[in-house]
């Protein structure tokens, strides 16, 4: 009896036990979803975690130190004027990409803060949807080819536009591609002048740009053309038409040190001086209303560029360009030059310092009652890209 009893309490004793051993078994982690590398587009992608699309995360830390215009034209030492801008500008890019059944889709975004002489602001750089041929959004105008070659520039001797549009592009293989696009006039306009009101009425109606690109393993070439509504806020003005064509070409030889680039374009505009220049003096029109009769603007613009390596970390860059101006009335007409030099030095991938240098000649009309201007500006730059 006694034996039976100690055997029935052993066995209930282990009864009793096994819930407390079964805790102490290990549990089954929940799956990790790591993140994967997204090698389709190139470096730096990966897939957003759950889902198929590919994301490129980047930023950019530039550091400038500006000098004005101290050429001999009286600006520097303007007392009302920084004669020296300090600047510091923070970006930060996000590129993302999907496949889909009916063609790529890409949005692109790319924001800056900016602190310049204790004074900050926030910009939208780019922001836009690709989709198959289709771009929409506010990206680089279709119209611009060859935008430089210079560090900073700080009066542009091209066209370098960013507006907000929408586009088709059709790529015919081996390189070649067309584009038509709608793009807002606004960013474009300049100055509309008349005897009872200056200045632009409200947009009517988009500027409507095409191109015809090919690209090679020589570089690349491109002719466009663009149509622009002229709408004076004066109603008794007559409005018109205002258009520009341009072509260039750029280049690439590896003969010579560690590569060259050699651009060169021309761009023709009438009412539409936007499209010759995105670095005008404040002169510039689109056209003039004399009280009988609208005259639009005629520019002529011819600017290239050359950037070469010196050694695998030195370049060499150098832009210069001629603007021929016959501004409605003469009191209107200008002719511009100018060159920019720099040297760029980078010790480090994605870390470059450079040093430029600006003239720029203006020579007005007699009618203008304006003296000629000569203006020089210089910056030095320390700029890191991740």
């Amino acid at each position: 009896m006694y034996t039976k009893s100690l055997a029935a309490a052993a066995i209930s004793s282990l009864a009793l036990a096994t819930p407390a051993l079964s805790a102490d078994l290990p549990i089954a982690p929940e799956p990790v979803d790591y993140v994967r590398i997204c090698d389709a587009y190139g470096s730096r992608f990966y897939y957003i975690p759950g889902t198929e699309t590919c994301l490129r995360v980047g930023g950019r830390v530039r550091v400038d130190t500006r000098f004005k215009n101290f050429g001999d034209d009286g600006d520097w030492g303007d007392r009302t004027r920084n004669d020296v801008e300090m600047r510091a500008r923070a970006y930060l890019y996000l590129d993302s990409r999907t496949n889909s059944e009916f063609g790529l889709l890409r949005t692109y975004t790319s924001m800056y803060m900016t602190n310049t002489s204790n004074s900050g602001s926030f910009d939208l750089e780019y922001a836009f949807i690709q989709w198959g041929g289709i771009t929409a959004g506010f990206a680089d105008s279709f119209f611009d080819f060859f935008t430089g070659f210079a560090l900073d520039m700080q009066v542009e001797t091209y066209s370098d536009e960013t507006t907000n549009l929408l586009a088709y592009t059709a790529a015919f293989g081996n390189g070649f591609s067309a584009t038509v696009a709608i793009e807002d006039a606004t960013f474009r306009q300049q100055a509309l002048i008349s005897p009872n009101v200056n200045g632009n009425g409200g947009q009517k109606w988009p500027d409507l740009v095409g191109a015809l690109r090919v690209e090679q393993g020589w570089g690349s070439a491109q002719v466009m053309g663009a149509v622009h509504n002229v709408r004076f806020t004066d109603a008794s003005a007559s409005g018109q038409v205002g258009w520009a064509v341009g072509a260039g070409a750029e280049f690439k030889f590896s003969s010579i040190g560690t590569g060259t680039r050699f651009a060169i374009q021309g761009v023709y505009t009438d009412g539409a001086s936007g499209y010759g220049s995105t670095g005008w003096n404040s002169r510039i029109t689109d056209a003039v209303y004399t009280g009988t009769s609208t005259n639009t603007t005629r520019t002529w613009n011819i600017f290239g560029g050359i950037r070469q390596g010196l050694t695998d970390t030195v370049e060499f860059n150098l832009d210069a360009g001629y603007h021929n101006v016959d501004g409605g009335t003469s009191a209107y007409d200008f002719t511009q030059w100018d060159i920019t030099p720099n040297i760029q030095w980078e010790p480090v991938s994605g870390f470059m310092i450079g040093a430029e240098v600006q003239y720029r000649d203006l020579d007005f009309s007699s009618a203008s009652g304006l003296s000629d201007r000569d203006e020089i500006y210089a910056t030095f730059r320390l700029q890191r890209t991740f």
